[in-house]
């Protein structure tokens, strides 16, 4: 009897790993099939991006896409997000959920391609229409092979990852997590600094907490010839950057990022003005040092002033938190990369001080948040919020594949 039990087990695995072989040359055929397909949907939505709680038209256009796939959905979740569900085999066994982010920034696009952008000053300089096509098309696959895998897969079509305080935790907020309750969660973002081709992931802590920084400081402005009678808050504004800056300078360790990108306060040289308005970010690994450090750099602001005279007012924006890989799923992850593809092209990759608003989703469920190469081989990267941003078109097949393989295998 033990005998016949031993073997039944064996019989059981190898016929399921057969049964996984022949799904996975499957995905790989039909990724094949709807590579140009995927490449017109990339290129419909890049030529017409929407800015962040303003995608009206991506959000019609997803809906029309999954209605002619035969997937249900539901839309309107915070706004512009959809929501689709495909349901296979025991489709109470398990549900995982893959999430892609469908808005685009404030950027006036300088490519000279076909698809360039066609609403002025808005462009998908971040990849997130690379990430909603695949999505698209992944969920076509798994729609098409759902007699040959167990579960149920949630599709999350999210709007406005770019604007704080950002669509994912609106969307949890309104149960997206819920009604099936979502098990694990995978996301994809594009790397142009990896080349078309390659996997990276990173297990554990993979991207830094973002909060923005605000800080106005108020003097006494006057004729710049009679500073005896002025309190130059452009000086004490500096004073309080240079104190920041060296305080967090200092710390080695913990990984954060504290940087300042305006500065702005007065007209014209021979007049010193009232107040001086700084705005910067704060990004952090760990919890504790960030509610910390958001009491420091007001203490430093306030002992400046205390010496130098004056008032400061200081607003603390608390935006996204760290984004943290489950090591569990993300080593299950990796593995099942490396059967898909070969291995070597499935690499770790570093935390980066970065942030991501599918952070939120991280805190709530294991989660596996991947990096996509769509760099060209041979030329110089095209760099994410850049006016001339673009990928390796290539990079689709395999962005919709993996995306589909890793689901069925979660």
């Amino acid at each position: 009897m033990q005998r016949y039990a031993y073997f039944s087990i064996k019989f059981q695995f190898f016929h399921t790993l057969f049964i996984l072989m022949e799904l996975k040359q499957l995905i790989k055929k039909l990724s094949k099939e709807n590579y140009q397909e995927v490449v017109e949907i990339r290129r419909h939505l890049h030529t017409y991006p929407e800015l962040s709680f303003e995608e009206h038209e991506t959000s019609k256009f997803i809906q029309s896409k999954l209605k002619e796939y035969g997937i249900n959905f539901i839309s309107g979740i915070a706004g512009t997000g959809v929501v689709a569900l495909i349901k296979g085999k025991n489709s109470d066994s398990k549900c995982i959920a893959l999430r892609a982010d469908i808005d685009a920034l404030p950027i006036q696009e300088l490519n000279n391609v076909s698809y360039r952008s066609k609403i002025n000053g808005v462009m998908h300089a971040c990849g997130h229409d690379v990430h909603t096509a695949s999505l698209l098309v992944s969920g076509k696959i798994l729609n098409l092979t759902k007699d040959y895998w167990s579960g149920t897969i949630k599709l999350i079509f999210q709007p406005a990852e770019e604007k704080f305080p950002g669509g994912a935790n609106q969307m949890i907020k309104e149960g997206v997590l819920e009604n099936p309750k979502v098990d694990k969660i995978l996301g994809q973002h594009v790397s142009p600094e990896l080349n078309c081709g390659l996997i990276g992931m990173c297990s554990g802590m993979f991207m830094a907490s973002a909060d923005e920084i605000y800080i106005t400081v108020i003097g006494k402005g006057g004729h710049a010839a009679l500073p005896d009678l002025n309190l130059n808050p452009i000086i004490i504004a500096s004073k309080i950057i240079i104190s920041l800056n060296n305080f967090f300078k200092k710390i080695n360790d913990t990984p954060c990022v504290f940087s300042i990108g305006s500065f702005s306060g007065g007209t014209m040289g021979n007049i010193v003005p009232d107040n001086v308005k700084i705005q910067g970010t704060f990004r952090a690994m760990n919890e504790q040092f960030r509610e910390q450090s958001h009491i420091d750099i007001k203490q430093i602001c306030d002992e400046i002033i205390k010496k130098e005279g004056g008032s400061c007012l200081v607003d603390i924006k608390k935006g996204y938190p760290f984004l943290k890989n489950d090591e569990k799923f993300t080593n299950h992850c990796f593995n099942y990369a490396k059967d898909y593809i070969e291995s070597e092209k499935v690499i770790n990759i570093t935390k980066r001080m970065t942030a991501e608003d599918f952070s939120y989703y991280s805190h709530y469920v294991p989660s596996c948040f991947y990096r996509l190469g769509v760099g060209f081989k041979n030329e110089p990267n095209r760099t994410l919020h850049n006016s001339n941003f673009d990928i390796d078109e290539k990079a689709l097949k395999l962005s919709v594949g993996m995306l589909s393989w890793l689901a069925i295998t979660s």
